[in-house]
Protein backbone atom coordinates (compact mmCIF):
# COMPACT_ATOMS: atom_id res chain seq x y z
CA UNK A 1 0.00 0.00 0.00
CA UNK A 2 1.84 3.03 -0.70
CA UNK A 3 2.12 5.70 1.85
CA UNK A 4 2.44 8.94 -0.41
CA UNK A 5 -1.05 9.63 -1.04
CA UNK A 6 -2.83 8.00 2.24
CA UNK A 7 -5.10 10.81 4.10
CA UNK A 8 -5.97 11.06 7.47
CA UNK A 9 -8.90 9.22 8.20
CA UNK A 10 -10.96 7.87 10.88
CA UNK A 11 -9.69 4.65 11.43
CA UNK A 12 -6.53 6.25 11.60
CA UNK A 13 -7.32 8.18 14.25
CA UNK A 14 -8.49 5.14 16.22
CA UNK A 15 -5.40 3.63 15.97
CA UNK A 16 -3.28 6.46 17.00
CA UNK A 17 -5.73 6.77 20.03
CA UNK A 18 -5.49 3.03 20.57
CA UNK A 19 -1.46 3.38 20.35
CA UNK A 20 -1.00 6.16 23.13
CA UNK A 21 -3.28 4.53 25.45
CA UNK A 22 -0.74 1.56 25.52
CA UNK A 23 2.00 3.82 25.55
CA UNK A 24 0.79 5.07 28.68
CA UNK A 25 -0.03 1.78 30.43
CA UNK A 26 3.14 -0.03 29.48
CA UNK A 27 5.79 2.83 28.96
CA UNK A 28 5.50 4.42 32.42
CA UNK A 29 8.26 3.24 34.05
CA UNK A 30 9.97 0.74 30.98
CA UNK A 31 12.92 -1.73 32.39
CA UNK A 32 16.28 -1.84 31.43
CA UNK A 33 17.68 -5.26 30.03
CA UNK A 34 18.37 -7.64 32.64
CA UNK A 35 20.98 -9.13 30.61
CA UNK A 36 23.16 -6.88 28.53
CA UNK A 37 26.63 -5.99 27.08
CA UNK A 38 29.16 -3.63 29.16
CA UNK A 39 30.34 -0.03 27.70
CA UNK A 40 33.18 -0.69 25.67
CA UNK A 41 36.36 1.00 25.89
CA UNK A 42 37.25 3.33 23.20
CA UNK A 43 35.89 3.66 20.42
CA UNK A 44 34.29 1.81 18.01
CA UNK A 45 31.28 0.99 15.70
CA UNK A 46 28.47 -1.54 15.82
CA UNK A 47 25.18 -2.05 13.77
CA UNK A 48 21.68 -3.36 15.11
CA UNK A 49 18.92 -3.68 12.30
CA UNK A 50 15.88 -3.60 13.56
CA UNK A 51 12.33 -3.83 12.18
CA UNK A 52 9.00 -2.06 13.51
CA UNK A 53 6.48 -1.19 11.28
CA UNK A 54 7.17 1.79 8.27
CA UNK A 55 11.27 2.47 8.21
CA UNK A 56 10.26 5.95 8.10
CA UNK A 57 9.70 6.40 11.56
CA UNK A 58 12.01 4.10 13.34
CA UNK A 59 14.78 5.67 11.36
CA UNK A 60 13.76 9.42 12.75
CA UNK A 61 13.79 7.69 16.39
CA UNK A 62 17.49 6.67 16.44
CA UNK A 63 19.03 9.52 14.45
CA UNK A 64 17.77 10.99 17.65
CA UNK A 65 19.52 8.56 19.94
CA UNK A 66 23.05 9.87 21.59
CA UNK A 67 25.43 7.58 20.31
CA UNK A 68 24.19 6.90 17.20
CA UNK A 69 26.42 7.49 14.24
CA UNK A 70 23.84 6.63 11.91
CA UNK A 71 20.45 4.75 10.72
CA UNK A 72 19.51 3.44 7.42
CA UNK A 73 16.49 2.30 5.81
CA UNK A 74 16.48 -0.81 4.30
CA UNK A 75 14.75 -4.28 3.47
CA UNK A 76 15.90 -7.62 5.55
CA UNK A 77 14.81 -11.24 5.11
CA UNK A 78 14.46 -11.70 1.65
CA UNK A 79 16.76 -11.44 -1.55
CA UNK A 80 18.78 -8.89 -3.22
CA UNK A 81 16.46 -9.24 -6.28
CA UNK A 82 13.26 -8.31 -4.77
CA UNK A 83 14.72 -5.84 -2.19
CA UNK A 84 12.45 -3.08 -3.88
CA UNK A 85 9.71 -0.70 -2.32
CA UNK A 86 7.06 -1.42 -5.23
CA UNK A 87 7.97 -5.14 -4.58
CA UNK A 88 8.28 -5.28 -0.98
CA UNK A 89 4.92 -3.57 -0.92
CA UNK A 90 3.50 -6.88 -2.13
CA UNK A 91 4.21 -8.40 1.11
CA UNK A 92 5.81 -11.74 -0.52
CA UNK A 93 9.50 -10.74 -0.56
CA UNK A 94 10.16 -12.08 3.13
CA UNK A 95 11.41 -8.74 3.31
CA UNK A 96 10.72 -6.38 6.04
CA UNK A 97 11.06 -2.64 6.38
CA UNK A 98 14.02 -2.47 8.40
CA UNK A 99 16.65 -0.05 9.97
CA UNK A 100 20.28 -0.65 10.25
CA UNK A 101 21.70 1.30 13.34
CA UNK A 102 24.97 2.05 13.46
CA UNK A 103 26.48 2.95 17.24
CA UNK A 104 29.10 3.36 19.36
CA UNK A 105 28.78 0.98 22.20
CA UNK A 106 31.65 3.09 24.46
CA UNK A 107 27.98 5.33 24.49
CA UNK A 108 25.06 2.81 24.32
CA UNK A 109 24.48 -0.60 24.69
CA UNK A 110 22.99 -3.00 22.39
CA UNK A 111 20.09 -3.71 25.14
CA UNK A 112 19.71 0.43 25.32
CA UNK A 113 19.58 0.29 21.93
CA UNK A 114 16.77 -2.26 22.26
CA UNK A 115 14.77 -0.88 24.83
CA UNK A 116 14.70 2.01 23.09
CA UNK A 117 12.93 -0.07 20.07
CA UNK A 118 10.51 -1.80 22.39
CA UNK A 119 9.20 1.29 23.87
CA UNK A 120 9.06 3.85 21.79
CA UNK A 121 10.28 2.96 18.02
CA UNK A 122 6.98 1.08 17.62
CA UNK A 123 4.14 -1.41 19.19
CA UNK A 124 6.02 -5.17 19.39
CA UNK A 125 2.74 -6.15 19.91
CA UNK A 126 1.00 -5.36 16.51
CA UNK A 127 1.61 -9.12 14.20
CA UNK A 128 2.41 -8.11 11.04
CA UNK A 129 1.27 -4.53 11.22
CA UNK A 130 2.24 -1.32 12.51
CA UNK A 131 -0.68 1.38 13.24
CA UNK A 132 -2.11 1.95 9.87
CA UNK A 133 0.03 -0.20 7.46
CA UNK A 134 -0.26 -4.11 7.76
CA UNK A 135 1.41 -6.85 6.05
CA UNK A 136 4.06 -8.82 6.76
CA UNK A 137 6.75 -6.40 5.30
CA UNK A 138 5.92 -4.14 8.40
CA UNK A 139 6.39 -7.21 11.34
CA UNK A 140 8.44 -6.51 14.39
CA UNK A 141 11.66 -8.32 13.95
CA UNK A 142 15.61 -8.55 15.65
CA UNK A 143 17.70 -9.25 13.26
CA UNK A 144 21.14 -10.03 15.13
CA UNK A 145 24.13 -10.67 13.69
CA UNK A 146 26.03 -12.44 16.47
CA UNK A 147 25.57 -15.15 19.71
CA UNK A 148 25.50 -12.29 21.61
CA UNK A 149 22.94 -10.31 20.38
CA UNK A 150 20.49 -13.10 20.02
CA UNK A 151 21.21 -13.87 23.68
CA UNK A 152 20.28 -10.18 24.71
CA UNK A 153 17.47 -9.89 22.64
CA UNK A 154 15.57 -13.31 23.79
CA UNK A 155 16.09 -12.59 27.00
CA UNK A 156 14.57 -9.31 26.70
CA UNK A 157 11.76 -10.23 25.09
CA UNK A 158 11.49 -12.85 27.59
CA UNK A 159 11.77 -10.64 30.72
CA UNK A 160 9.75 -8.13 29.18
CA UNK A 161 6.87 -10.57 28.28
CA UNK A 162 7.40 -12.11 32.19
CA UNK A 163 7.10 -8.45 33.52
CA UNK A 164 3.85 -8.10 31.67
CA UNK A 165 4.88 -4.57 30.42
CA UNK A 166 2.27 -4.86 27.88
CA UNK A 167 -1.14 -5.90 28.03
CA UNK A 168 -0.53 -8.26 24.79
CA UNK A 169 1.86 -10.69 24.23
CA UNK A 170 5.17 -9.49 21.93
CA UNK A 171 4.66 -11.01 18.93
CA UNK A 172 8.64 -9.38 18.01
CA UNK A 173 10.81 -12.25 15.95
CA UNK A 174 14.73 -12.58 17.27
CA UNK A 175 16.09 -14.11 14.04
CA UNK A 176 19.65 -14.09 12.31
CA UNK A 177 20.22 -11.37 9.75
CA UNK A 178 21.26 -12.60 6.50
CA UNK A 179 21.50 -9.06 4.08
CA UNK A 180 20.44 -5.60 4.93
CA UNK A 181 20.37 -4.01 1.62
CA UNK A 182 19.59 0.03 2.03
CA UNK A 183 16.58 1.58 0.27
CA UNK A 184 15.95 3.49 -2.47
CA UNK A 185 17.24 7.22 -1.97
CA UNK A 186 13.49 9.08 -1.63
CA UNK A 187 13.12 6.90 1.53
CA UNK A 188 16.57 8.18 4.00
CA UNK A 189 15.70 10.72 5.71
CA UNK A 190 12.04 11.08 4.62
CA UNK A 191 10.73 11.59 8.15
CA UNK A 192 13.17 15.12 8.70
CA UNK A 193 12.53 16.30 5.11
CA UNK A 194 8.84 15.87 5.09
CA UNK A 195 7.67 17.16 9.07
CA UNK A 196 4.49 18.10 7.54
CA UNK A 197 3.06 14.92 5.59
CA UNK A 198 0.42 14.01 7.63
CA UNK A 199 1.38 10.41 8.25
CA UNK A 200 4.92 11.81 9.58
CA UNK A 201 3.24 14.00 11.88
CA UNK A 202 0.41 11.74 12.88
CA UNK A 203 2.43 8.47 13.41
CA UNK A 204 5.96 9.22 13.62
CA UNK A 205 6.77 12.89 15.46
CA UNK A 206 5.10 12.01 18.47
CA UNK A 207 7.38 9.52 18.78
CA UNK A 208 10.15 11.80 19.19
CA UNK A 209 8.57 13.73 22.29
CA UNK A 210 7.92 9.91 24.13
CA UNK A 211 11.69 9.42 23.14
CA UNK A 212 13.06 12.94 24.94
CA UNK A 213 10.45 12.68 27.50
CA UNK A 214 10.94 8.87 28.44
CA UNK A 215 14.93 9.19 27.97
CA UNK A 216 16.45 12.38 27.94
CA UNK A 217 19.87 11.37 29.21
CA UNK A 218 19.92 9.52 25.56
CA UNK A 219 17.65 12.19 23.60
CA UNK A 220 19.81 14.59 21.24
CA UNK A 221 18.84 17.06 18.77
CA UNK A 222 19.54 16.25 15.76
Amino acid sequence: MARFSRLINSSLVVSLLAGSLLAADSKAAFPKPALDESHAQGNGQQTAVLAGGCFWGVQLVFQHVKGVSSAVSGYSGGVEKTAKYKVVSTGNTGHAESVKVTYDPAQISYGEILRVFFSVAHDPTELNRQGPDEGTQYRSVIFYSNPEQQKIAEAYVAQLNQAKVFPKPIVTQVVPLKAFFTAEGYHQDYAKLHPDDPYISFNDAPKIDDLKAQFPDLYKER
